[in-house]
């Protein structure tokens, strides 16, 4: 049986101590210079299981400004200034607010009103982003009377002359079937087929990398659905959209994405609800 060096044992009771940790080392099986050697595993013969997808929303530069077909310098020089010209330079943030809690007896959609704790936590929800200190550009909310009702009460702690959208394509659905199943939700599948176009249409309308013309940061609210920010935010970070129903979000929750300038996509907070006491939070 072959034995391990000391430092082996060393190494192999350390990975045992760091368990779950991201930092973790592993050590070179052959001898170099009668040492052995210790790496980050990250560095050596790594390959990723997934690839970033660069040009996710089709604004990559490369693949809008199309190359010279001579090998003049001249040529190259062109090509490159249309590039610059052509790549982002600002940061678009997008906040995702969850509706509040709403009366789940009613038939309709016009009968599913916000209860009035509902309202409360919409009202704490339109606080925190008033006191968060950002000059919004857009308020983008669902069509359905859940949503509206909570645009309108965060609007009121915020700057009056905000701009204020509908969107239908932003209503709730059933974006994907699921992966796993849940026994209790299983929607016929012609709602999926209805649904899932126009969320795919929804998230391809809001998240995109700022226009090469945009110099500002931009801050955009999003009022809508617990269905439709799960799935928004596993296609943005090119996670596999069918885990949406993984996620839990809080009502009158916040979560904020940002569209970084080369395309890369950073989720800055999921379903924070840390604005509010304990017993205003609910999830369903």
């Amino acid at each position: 049986m072959a034995s391990f060096s000391r430092l082996q044992k060393i190494a192999l009771l350390s990975l045992g101590a760091v368990g779950g940790s991201l930092a973790y080392y592993h050590v070179n099986s052959e001898k170099k210079e009668g040492k052995f050697g210790v790496y980050n595993s990250w560095t050596t013969n790594y390959t990723p299981s997934v690839k970033w997808e660069k040009n996710w929303d089709h604004r990559e530069p490369e693949s809008i400004v199309r190359p010279e077909k001579t090998n003049k310098p001249d040529d190259d020089n062109r090509y490159n200034e249309q590039i610059d010209k052509a790549r982002s330079k600002a940061v678009r943030h997008l906040f995702l607010i969850r509706h509040g809690q709403y009366n789940l007896d009613g038939v309709t959609d016009k009968e599913r009103t916000l209860t009035e704790l509902g309202r409360k936590q919409a009202d704490l929800t339109g606080q925190r982003l008033a006191c968060l200190d950002i000059k919004w550009d857009l308020l983008v909310r669902s069509t359905m009377t859940r949503a509206q009702e909570t645009a309108a009460i965060i609007a009121k702690h915020l700057d009056k002359n905000l701009e204020i959208k509908d969107c239908q394509l932003l209503e709730e659905g059933a974006p994907i079937p699921p992966e796993p199943p849940v026994g209790h939700w299983r929607p016929e599948p012609k709602q999926f087929f209805q649904d899932s176009a126009r969320i795919e249409a929804a998230f391809r309308r809001y998240f995109y990398r700022a226009p090469p013309e945009q110099v500002n940061d931009t801050y955009t609210l999003l009022v809508c659905h617990a269905n439709v920010i799960r799935f928004f935010v596993c296609k943005a970070l090119q996670f596999p959209p069918e885990a949406w129903l993984r996620i839990s979000l809080n009502h009158g929750s916040i979560t904020w994405v940002s569209i970084m300038p080369n395309g890369n996509v950073v989720l800055r907070s999921l379903s924070d609800t840390g604005h509010m006491e304990p017993k205003y939070i609910t999830s369903r």
